[in-house]
């Protein structure tokens, strides 16, 4: 039987997965627009993600989202990579062709500017320095981003300077590269700040960050959205900083992906943010 004569199915891998929003997002989705279809956690142990990719067409997928930790490993398990995710070094979004190859993209450069855009709206990032954390695959597409915006510097702090060097190298241009003991200092002069780790996450260990030295009128990032108010957030709110969670990052992100398993352009709504932040 033909795939199209099935419901179109599709899901995140990750592992763990007890963190992912994802099912609610495209569960809301299929329901407001009554499409006949699904969309499962997948949860995937990093041994196994090549032979969990190869079985999609074989189990009906139309298609993944790839959360942590295989963004970056599954880079070369696939059959077509786009010229964005390339560049980022990284995917997150698989699609299944009819004839049972695996393309993939990455949306989350897209969704994180999307995401600040419209939470921040007046934010010039331009104006100056950005410091991210992490130099995994959220931080190489973050930082795509910044570059593209127009962000004049970025300052990369990583507990692994050789990993957060290799990132630098491959996207060039004015990123400066510093040691996790000294993320404090980064923040002098700079205007935004993004936390790309999973510290601060629901079972993962806090993040210790001192915003002190930031700016008053700075921008805070958090792209943890389990809990949707993190300790960075909290911190930053206390100091009357503005803040952008990133559950919205995870919405514009997913946009992609949904048109291209299911045929529907989703919009993101406030109705869509509620739902998803109350789901389990």
């Amino acid at each position: 039987m033909n795939r199209a004569d099935h419901v179109r199915r599709a899901g995140v891998m990750g592992w763990p997965m007890t963190h992912s929003k994802s099912p609610a997002v495209h569960g809301f989705w299929l329901d407001q627009y009554e499409i006949n279809g699904s969309y499962v956690r997948l949860p995937v142990e990093p041994r196994h993600l090549a032979a969990a990719l190869k079985s999609l067409p074989e189990e009906g997928f139309a298609g993944v989202n790839l959360t942590v930790p295989h963004k970056e490993t599954a880079f070369d398990l696939v059959d077509e990579v786009s010229a964005d995710a390339r560049r980022i070094g990284a995917i997150n979004t698989v699609f299944v062709s009819d004839e049972g190859g695996l393309r993939a993209t990455n949306t989350d450069a897209y969704g994180f500017i999307v995401n600040l855009q419209m939470s921040v709206p007046d934010f010039d990032l331009a104006s100056g320095p950005a410091v991210v954390l992490g130099a995994g695959g959220a931080a190489r597409a973050v930082c795509v981003a910044l570059q593209d915006a127009g962000v004049p510097e970025i300052r990369l702090v990583n507990r692994t300077v050789s990993r957060a060097e290799a990132l630098a190298k491959n996207l060039g241009g004015d990123i400066e590269v510093t040691p996790w003991d000294e993320r404090t200092d980064q923040l002098s002069g700079a205007v935004l700040l993004i936390n790309t780790t999973t510290l601060g996450m629901t079972g993962q260990w806090p993040l210790q960050m001192d915003i002190t030295p930031f700016v008053n009128d700075g921008v805070v990032i958090d792209l943890v959205y389990t809990p949707i108010e993190t300790p960075l957030l909290t911190a930053a709110r206390a100091r009357g900083l503005r803040t952008v969670d990133g559950l919205g990052m995870l919405l514009y992100q997913a946009q992609a992906g949904f048109e291209g398993w299911f045929g529907r352009k989703p919009k993101i709504t406030h109705a869509l943010r509620t739902h998803v932040l109350s789901a389990a």
